[in-house]
């Protein structure tokens, strides 16, 4: 009896079960699909990095933060606003290489209107998934420019033909037209937007951000490895990449004029430590200075040449200030210095070489302050340590009284420098004559009157 009546609530909770299971399940489901309901209402998002400088190594680096977090935190796609006259060859290759191994589309913009992708940005622009630029802006005159001396004609053609076949690698796998793209580097051949766009060189122009983001919804495009992505960007969220604390440092050091200007300030505080040991704060900030000036020309290519004129410049300084060269010496030596300064980054982009107003005021400013400086320490090192008596030899003073008054020893007391010193004289000497010291013997000092009236004649002293 009690096994039937156990079998029997067992079969009622089951059944129990099977009734309420499918009400569970459609609460689920709902659930379910409330969730995905609202993750399709959420904007597309995509992430949006300014390039508005040179291309250089600090420019690769931002790049590739860029599109770390862009293929991290799920954006859609990453938007880099290009503007830029050009810049290093080799960190164009690597922004490039960059951007054919992103996950996720990227898409190059020349905005606003006056923007370029000159030279090393036009690289740039042809490597991105999706090309566009602004109605007003220009890209092209790519044509590469040794960074070292001037190669022969063999060579020369040989640079152009390996840049042109590096464009041409990636252009035709874009779909973009690769002989138009190789105008810009043989021929320096620029383009504006229409005419870009009408060389099939990028994909379409927009006035604005809204516009390519609208012209751009649906569209699907080609990767670079043979795979489609279709982009959904209308009402898409723009998320901007703020640069960090450590960019905007690099991006300031990136600037030569500002490396020159370190290295010059550097280079006095350290000559002031030397010139005064234990004061520790000049010297420690001149290195400070010096190594962040090392720093900022490490990223840059550098003219070794140059270097050499500035050393010249530094050793013709030192020579001035040691010999006197009436002042030729120091001409010299700021030439020197500030032709080194001014063709010390070797690079045909004019924003990357020091700009020749700040080379030669610095050169000058440093020349002025260093043969100054450097003649003041070697004249106080030719001259001999004197203390006491010995520092008043050959100094003129006044006698307070008479060195020889009837009756007495030949002696009395003189002011020289604001001191009162014992002194005696050879011949009598009055009250107020101004006397020279020409020598001391116990703390006594041996003087001379001077030719002229004392100061007990003078004006100022007659009743």
């Amino acid at each position: 009896m009690r096994a039937n009546q156990f079998f029997s609530r067992i079969t009622m909770i089951f059944a129990a079960l099977l009734l309420t299971l499918p009400i569970l399940l459609s609460a689920q489901d709902k659930k379910i699909v409330a969730t995905l309901s609202s993750s399709a209402n959420q904007p597309v998002k995509i992430d949006r990095r300014i390039i508005d400088d040179t291309i250089q190594p600090i420019s690769a680096g931002l790049l590739d933060r860029a599109l770390a977090q862009a293929n991290s935190d799920g954006a859609a796609a990453l938007l880099i606003e290009l503007d830029t006259p050009g810049g290093l060859l080799t960190s164009t290759r690597s922004m490039t290489g960059a951007i054919f191994a992103s996950r996720i589309p990227v898409i190059v913009y020349i905005t606003p209107a006056g923007a370029r992708a000159g030279s090393a940005g036009f690289f740039i622009l042809e490597a991105s998934d999706v090309a566009v630029m602004a109605p007003g802006t220009n890209a092209g005159a790519a044509h590469p420019v040794p960074t070292t001396d001037k190669p022969d004609d063999v060579m020369s053609q040989k640079i152009i033909n390996d840049t042109a076949a590096f464009l041409r690698s990636y252009v035709s796998r874009r779909n973009r037209n690769s002989e138009a793209a190789e105008a810009a580097v043989k021929e320096s051949h620029s383009y504006t937007a229409e005419e870009a766009l009408s060389s099939h060189l990028i994909d379409f122009t927009a006035s604005n951000e809204t516009q390519l983001l609208n012209t751009l919804d649906n569209r699907t495009i080609s990767r670079l490895d043979g795979s489609t992505v279709t982009l959904h960007t209308a009402n898409a969220q723009i998320v901007p990449i703020v640069p960090t604390l450590r960019e905007r440092i690099l991006g300031w050091l990136a600037d030569p004029n500002i490396a020159i200007i370190l290295l010059i300030c550097g280079a006095l505080l350290i000559y002031l430590e030397f010139n005064s040991p234990g004061t520790i704060v000049p010297g420690a900030l001149g290195t400070v200075l010096v190594l962040l000036a090392i720093f900022a020309f490490d990223l840059l290519p550098i003219h070794y040449t140059s270097v050499l004129l500035i050393i010249a410049g530094f050793a013709l300084m030192v020579l001035e200030a040691k010999f006197g060269g009436h002042g030729a010496l120091a001409i010299a030596g700021i030439v020197s210095l500030g032709f080194g300064l001014l063709t010390l980054v070797d690079t045909p982009t004019p924003e990357l070489r020091i700009s020749p107003a700040v080379a030669f005021s610095v050169s000058a400013a440093f020349g002025i302050i260093t043969v100054f400086l450097l003649r003041l320490a070697w004249r106080a090192r030719q001259r001999k340590f004197r203390l006491g008596s010995d520092a008043v030899l050959g100094d003129t003073g006044t006698a307070m009284e008479a060195l020889n008054p009837a009756g007495s020893a030949p002696m009395g007391h003189i002011l020289v420098d604001g001191e009162i010193w014992l002194a005696t004289s050879a011949v009598p000497i009055p009250a107020g004559t101004r006397v020279r010291v020409l020598s001391n013997e116990h703390n006594t000092l041996h003087v001379t009157a001077l030719q002229g009236k004392s100061t007990l004649d003078s004006p100022e002293n007659t009743a």
